[in-house]
């Protein structure tokens, strides 16, 4: 790789970072990246996550993670209703648990993504399954995280106890429902497409370079 083509790979892996976080800073900030229920918000965000990972690496798809994890850890002051009541439970655990369960998210999204293709069995649907893998781990640190820093609190046993949750699998299982299914066929659609579309775009400029 020349200077000059190195020095057009970085501008271009700029650009498109720049132009992911602000669609998930847009996302964040706006009705389209949340959907709010009665339990959790269904969040759209891991999509850009995971397109990002893919597209340019785990790496990346930390940094995206970060940024995600940061929009909703501001989301606590007052404009999402559980957020603010683990806010004023334990600021640093909320910190933790919206903020480092994103960074995993999207780090392990594109480490898995490059296994898939590295594995010839896999490597056609790598895309695919990596934009699957995004939203269930994001449920999964996430509620993990939530359950581990927050599930003894007065607030969460009395949400527990709500939904008939003797043990925090059974809690996890029943308080994230079909919000977890909702994320992982957003991002499995959508992600994907996107996902396939930008590396058709990214490889047809490095040949042309």
């Amino acid at each position: 790789m020349t200077v000059e083509t190195k020095k057009k790979f970085d501008t271009v892996y700029m650009v498109e970072m720049a132009l992911l976080i602000a669609i998930i800073l847009i996302m964040a900030f706006t009705p389209v990246g949340y959907i709010r229920t009665l339990g959790l918000e269904i969040t759209l965000i891991v999509v850009p996550v995971a397109v990002g990972a893919i597209t340019l690496g785990p790496a990346a798809g930390a940094v995206l993670g970060g940024v995600f994890g940061i929009t909703s850890f501001i989301q606590c002051f007052g404009m999402s209703p559980f957020g603010a009541v683990l806010l004023g439970i334990n600021p640093v655990f909320t910190f933790i648990v919206c903020v480092f369960s994103r960074i995993l998210m999207g780090w392990l999204t594109g480490l898995l993504y490059q296994a898939f293709l590295r594995c010839n069995p896999l490597k056609k649907v790598s895309v695919v399954l990596a934009n699957l893998c995004c939203p269930l781990l994001n449920t999964l640190f996430f509620m993990g995280m939530l359950t581990l820093f927050f599930y003894q609190t007065e607030y969460v046993q009395g949400i527990a106890e709500g939904l008939g949750a003797g043990n925090p699998l059974v809690f996890i299982l029943l308080f994230v429902g079909v919000n977890g299914l909702v994320e992982a066929a957003a991002c499995f659609v959508v992600g994907s497409a996107i996902s396939q579309a930008l590396k058709k775009v990214v490889k047809r400029g490095s040949k042309e370079r």
